[in-house]
């Protein structure tokens, strides 16, 4: 009988309000891992963004980075005077400013693939590799569902 209450407790909790506390925990540990490498975790995705997206403006930026346009300036403006990244002319558009990783960047990047890694297997460790599969394909139908878009 008490399992019956706790998986009912369990099921009366929404997936909104799981997804945001499971996005809070991942929060907690990935803030850990990247400021061990003296960043913060929006300018960790920002540089992820632009590790696979090069030569992009600072809004096309800031829309793949989860931050408004006004906190992506302070933020390209941080980055670029650690040497992480560089902002050149778009050659086609004068008036844009394109924006890439530097090898500085790279390796940064590359210093915290492992330990982020590792917070992406502690979190599916409990799970079986078809729970995973599942839970992948579950997550993009959620995005497309509420965004319209797929993968980024």
């Amino acid at each position: 009988m008490p399992e019956d209450r706790a998986e009912a407790a369990a099921s009366a909790v929404t997936l909104v309000y799981l997804i945001k506390q499971v996005e809070s925990a991942v929060r907690s540990h990935m803030d850990g891992v990247v400021n061990a490498a003296g960043l913060t975790l929006p300018q960790y995705t920002a540089l992820t963004v632009l590790e696979r997206r090069p030569g992009i403006t600072a809004a096309e930026l800031a829309r793949n980075s989860f931050v408004r346009a006004q906190s992506m300036a302070q933020l390209v403006t941080g980055l670029e005077e650690q040497g992480l990244i560089h902002r050149d002319r778009d050659p086609n558009n004068r008036r844009q400013v394109l924006i890439s990783l530097t090898s500085r960047g790279q390796k940064v990047l590359n210093g915290v693939r492992e330990p982020v890694a590792g917070v992406e297997e502690k979190m599916i460790s409990v799970l079986s590799r078809h729970d995973i599969v599942g839970l992948r394909h579950s997550l993009h139908a959620c995005r497309v569902a509420l965004t319209g878009t797929g993968p980024r």
